[in-house]
């Protein structure tokens, strides 16, 4: 049985969904395919058409998958097991399993933004979450296992505390959650995965800045550092409060590393607004970027905007940001030469090698130590 579990962010992504099942058809022709995850609940009769795949299953139903398998037969017709998404409730709690140094944790799913660019909510369904209580269990044991670092994750993940039932009224919040993991024994480690710069308050940052647990990195989505490109793209911050927060993050944790998403090529983006993009990233003090190419994606807002970029154009963009994060990146290793900071060594790089990241998110890769596997080693940049 192969299960692919798709993402929808990217035309790239629906690409690499159908190139998977071909492999599979080819290696493994007597195999079950399985489908789930966002394109899935996008797609699912267009998902159903691709020759090799046997099961769909949407937002809802990927947590029975067991269950759905018994009842599969090879050579049936794909069976389609998906609902509307806005009929999708409740949260499953998962984790990252093979990796005993680093695990993902999901605390939060679905989100009640309305980005004119993306389709998750369409995929993923409204905000909610898990409690602080069962993450606080589920951590617990983790730490029983020898996980040494877990990276909170999820969907918007600075939303969390609308509980399973995605209620408006927040009983608990990010920060609540943050403050209680800090205080379980056994973790070594917590990473905030994602989180939105209009969702990371200052209480947030300030307790960071003072834990021994929570590392000093974090990644902040921007998508562009145009205003009125931010308009068009209907997200709920200028880039005067990003600035802001980068700010306070570097005036507390100078160590800090900070991450960045960006989108190029969005509709209506034009030289003068890519300029205010690479001109606003090249002035603040940020560590690496994560830079994505507009693509259009069905039943969005975004395809009603104009001009559109010619992907050419976008490509070009892509690359220039690239350079800028290579030299972000470069500047920020540089930084750090000749200090020591704790690195936990997570897995071989090949037989002769390991790799393993400092606490502010430094990739450091060295010959390999099987002692040093899923350890806090002192190591001089």
């Amino acid at each position: 049985v192969y299960v692919i579990n798709t993402c929808s962010v990217t035309e790239n992504a629906d690409k690499e969904c159908r190139y998977l099942v071909r492999r599979i058809q080819r290696q493994a022709p007597e195999s079950l395919v399985v489908i789930t995850g966002c394109y899935a609940q996008l797609k699912p009769k267009e998902i159903a058409e691709i020759p090799g795949v046997d099961l769909v299953l949407g937002a809802a139903e990927k947590f029975n998958i067991g269950q759905h398998i018994k009842e599969l037969a090879k050579g049936d017709s794909a069976k389609i097991c998906s609902c509307e998404i806005g009929e999708v409730s409740g949260f499953n709690a998962s984790h990252s399993l093979g990796d005993r140094t680093r695990t993902f944790l999901k605390v939060q799913d679905g989100c009640d933004y309305t980005c004119s660019f993306c389709t998750i909510p369409m995929a993923r369904g409204k905000s909610r979450s898990d409690l602080v209580d069962n993450v606080v269990n589920n951590v617990t044991e983790l730490a029983q296992t020898g996980v040494k670092e877990i990276v909170l994750t999820g969907v918007n993940l600075g939303d969390f505390g609308k509980g399973p039932d995605g209620s408006k009224k927040h009983a608990e919040n990010f920060f609540d959650l943050v403050q209680a993991l800090d205080k379980i024994e056994g973790i070594s480690r917590y990473r905030i995965s994602s989180i939105e710069p209009n969702l990371l308050t200052n209480e947030i940052i300030e307790f960071v800045a003072n834990s021994d647990k929570f590392m000093p990195h974090f990644h902040i989505p921007l998508q562009s550092g145009s205003d009125k490109i931010l308009g068009l793209m209907r997200r709920r911050y200028k880039r005067e409060l990003y600035a802001e927060r980068v700010g306070l993050i570097k005036k507390l944790m100078p160590h800090c590393a900070i991450g960045v998403d960006v989108i190029v090529g969005f509709p209506g983006e034009t030289d003068e607004d890519f300029k205010d993009t690479f001109d606003f990233l090249h002035s603040i003090d940020v560590s690496y970027l994560h830079v994505f190419t507009y693509s259009e994606r069905a039943n969005t807002r975004a395809l009603d905007i104009e001009p559109i970029v010619p992907v050419q154009v976008r490509n070009e963009r892509n690359k220039t940001l690239r350079n800028l994060s290579y030299m972000k990146m470069q500047y920020f290793t540089q930084l750090h030469a000749g200090q020591t900071r704790k690195v936990l060594f997570e897995k071989h790089s090949n037989q002769s090698m390991m790799e393993g990241y400092t606490d502010n998110y430094i990739k450091i890769t060295v010959p390999r130590k099987q002692e040093w596997v899923n350890q806090l080693v002192d190591w001089r940049i």
